[in-house]
């Protein structure tokens, strides 16, 4: 059961989840076993090394040989700020430790911290709900193989998913500690180093960060406890982004820019945007598969390759002329393999033709597709199996691709009827919140992907985990009369 308010040992955080370990030593044993083995498995028979983990090992490299947060260009480590330090100083450390640049020991370590967000989801359910419910959502958070896929990729996802479910958790037992009338400055100051360790991963790590203290401001309106909650939104947004601080100096003082976080596309301070290309893409772009065909095309993630314009849905045109005038305006991108500015602006007025033509489309409709591309499709993105799995090209990695699509389905399935079932838990609102910041959050960028969805899975796991147990307790109690 969860640990009393006043606990002060700094171990509190997964003090109930040991007694709930020795309760039901047998399920957490066989469930890490398994756990293990399935984050091996993806390490060392399916790694993906490549694009964004090169560039997270290159900095990290020449941080730690050069003391310099930049990347090689032409053999020399050049300044830059295209990514948050977060992850290259993760990567720096185990260089460092293994006195080696080999990124199986980064894996292996990932390993480490995903069994870490396993007990977090863990602890998280012990606290909204009960010890058997903690145990299934150990279980889940084990066996899922879409958080445990990201252990065998050098990527921000797995530290990223840990810091949320950490975040949450110790949210969490704040609100109980508030709401009982106990002190609580130490969980929050926890909880924003927790934040802030997520946003220098990932700028959008700033999105949980925001539903957390919005969800402290309307406890502020909604409780008599109001001096405790307006400390806790001040303690958690003050700690949080102080860890910002010396990163955006550090910006002003070698690229004389103000970025506290790190550019959303990716860009150096001089490089330029293709924005008029992006904004073409929102205007039909809806799944996955297209950023893959077309989006990392224009992006540093496979430059040079040529788009194919037959693989364009039809949705990208509105007339057989529309059709006629973006092949000419791809094939001119073919050709040249340069993104100019007066080749953007050509864009750019197709785009801006296209939303007044279907403002709805633009604004409502495919953003609506976009959110249930992420969280519904099948998350074989960073495995080897073709993008286009309805084809049925290879059978094998298409019936794969359904498994896991129908997993994934279950899940999220099985989370939304948590969402209408429970809602008298606490902090059920921050749950919800945050989901729902996150989805809409994406529903604004260019390129769909699953992964971005990931860190709100500490909540699917235990919200699932609640159904999940409270099925079965239902079944057994039937079952039990019927006897």
């Amino acid at each position: 059961m969860p640990v009393e308010a006043g606990n002060r040992n700094p171990a509190f955080i997964l003090n109930g989840v040991r007694e709930l370990i020795r309760k039901y030593r047998w399920s957490f044993l066989l469930a890490t076993i398994a756990g293990i083995g399935l984050r091996l498995l993806f390490i060392f028979k399916f790694p993906n090394i490549n694009g964004d983990s090169l560039i997270y090992a290159d900095i990290a490299s020449n941080w730690l040989h050069h003391g310099t947060f930049a990347l090689t260009e032409s053999g020399v480590p050049v300044p830059t700020l295209i990514r948050l330090p977060g992850y290259p100083a993760f990567i720096a450390a185990i260089f460092y430790l293994f006195r080696s640049s080999s990124m199986t020991p980064v894996l292996i370590a990932q390993l480490m911290v995903d069994l870490g967000t396993c007990f977090m989801v863990a602890a998280l359910a012990l606290e909204l709900f009960s010890a058997q419910v903690a145990r299934t959502a150990f279980v889940l958070a084990a066996l899922c193989p879409f958080i445990a896929n990201y252990v065998g990729l050098p990527l921000t996802e797995t530290l990223s998913i840990f810091f949320a479910a950490l975040a949450l958790l110790l949210a969490a037992k704040g609100v109980r500690r508030v709401d009982v009338g106990q002190s609580s400055a130490r969980i929050w100051a926890a909880c924003g180093l927790a934040l802030g360790a997520g946003i220098l991963l990932r700028p959008d790590g700033a999105l949980l960060l925001i539903a957390i203290v919005s969800y402290l401001a309307w406890k502020f309106l909604a409780s008599p406890n109001r001096k405790q909650y307006i400390a806790a939104a001040l303690i958690v947004g003050s700690v949080s982004v102080t860890p910002l601080v010396p990163w955006a100096v550090r910006n002003w003082n070698v690229f004389h820019v103000v970025q506290p976080l790190a550019p959303r596309y990716a860009n150096a301070p001089t490089e330029y945007v293709a924005s008029g290309f992006n904004r073409w893409t929102k205007t039909w772009m809806a799944e996955y598969v297209s950023v893959e065909d077309v989006f990392w095309k224009v992006s540093t993630e496979t430059p040079g390759e040529a788009i194919d314009p037959a693989k364009l849905p039809s949705r990208a045109f509105d007339s057989a002329e529309e059709r006629e005038r973006t092949a000419e305006l791809i094939a001119e991108l073919n050709r040249t393999q340069t993104l100019d500015p007066d080749a953007d602006a050509k864009f750019a007025e197709l785009a801006s033709e296209r939303i007044r033509r279907s403002p709805l489309r633009y604004y409502v409709w495919l953003p609506t597709l976009r959110i249930a591309d992420m969280w519904l499709r099948p998350r074989t993105e960073m495995l080897p199996i073709e993008p286009r799995w309805w084809t049925f090209d290879d059978e094998r990695e298409s019936w794969i691709a359904i498994a896991y699509g129908g997993l994934n389905l279950l899940l999220v399935t099985a989370a939304v009827i948590g969402f209408a079932k429970f809602r008298d838990i606490r902090i059920y609102g921050l749950l919800l919140g945050f989901v729902l910041l996150r989805s809409l959050f994406l529903s604004s960028i260019e390129n769909p992907e699953p992964r971005y969805t990931l860190e709100c899975f500490p909540i699917i796991l235990v919200m699932a985990a609640a159904v999940l147990q409270s099925g079965w307790e239902r079944f057994a109690r039937n079952r039990g009369s019927r006897v």
